[in-house]
């Protein structure tokens, strides 16, 4: 399918867009509105991948009447009326899937990277007890997937200092090389976490982390930190939902 090749396309996609929002918003670096204005008021910079993953679900099987990644994206939670998923799918009054495209970019990291963690985990936790709660009969157990594209960046490579004023925090999240100093791991590997530890604990089916910098990634350039949270894994978690409603329908008919 030349997948490498047409996510490398949604990566140059992203960062075309990025520069062009913060040129048109009157920032000739694009540094003050990135992770700002930007971020919050341009839209569209995940739009590559969302057409790619829409891509291979209809290769899968899936009609493209199903797909839902421009408009009617809005599903039922429990703790709020409705939620504005990234891309959803669903036939025949099926939810399948559900997932979640956000990007981070420089140069801030802290709160943002928080507000990503409490986001994710939200989000999930809403859908999963509206699911529990029966709010989405007739629909089988749907797929729910995280993708997140990080900038590439010494601010998000860099260890972090950590406070820790009552309790020393979780092992996985401290940098043992620089222990005396009381650093924490990077802001990536902190996305690196946020991705694994949802799927060990079922609240996602799969997730992704890729990162890319800002001059390369014009270009299509990324990286897949870890192999367990690579591209094809994700996709191919959900083409194999996809590929079994197609075919539990077919037998069916």
């Amino acid at each position: 399918m030349n997948l490498r090749k047409r996510l490398s396309g949604a990566v140059r996609h992203y960062w075309q867009t990025r520069l062009s929002q913060a040129e048109k918003q009157g920032s000739i670096s694009g540094v003050k509105d990135y992770a700002g204005r930007a971020d919050v008021t341009g839209g569209k910079h995940m739009d590559g991948f969302a057409k790619l993953i829409c891509d291979l679900l209809k290769e899968s099987g899936i009609s493209s009447e199903c797909i839902f990644a421009d408009k009617k994206k809005e599903l039922p939670g429990f703790f709020r009326p409705t939620k504005d998923w990234d891309l959803v799918v669903v036939a025949d009054q099926n939810l399948l899937a559900a997932m979640e495209l956000k990007s981070h970019a420089g140069p801030s990291y802290g709160n943002n990277c928080n507000n990503r963690v409490e986001e994710a985990l939200g989000n999930a936790t809403d859908l999963w007890t509206a699911f529990r709660e029966h709010t989405f009969v007739p629909s089988i157990r749907p797929w729910v997937g995280y993708l997140m594209l990080l900038e590439d960046s010494k601010g998000s490579t860099t260890p972090v200092k950590a406070k820790e004023p009552q309790f020393k925090i979780r092992p996985e999240f401290r940098d043992a090389e620089y222990e005396k100093k009381r650093l924490s791991v990077s802001y990536a590997r902190r996305y690196e976490l946020l991705c694994r530890k949802p799927v060990l604990e079922r609240l996602y089916d799969s997730a992704c982390l890729l990162m890319s910098d800002r001059d390369t990634g014009l270009h299509g350039k990324f990286i897949e930190p870890a192999a367990d949270l690579s591209f094809a894994t994700f996709v191919a978690s959900l083409v194999g939902k996809a590929s079994e409603y197609v075919k539990a329908k077919q037998l069916g008919q």
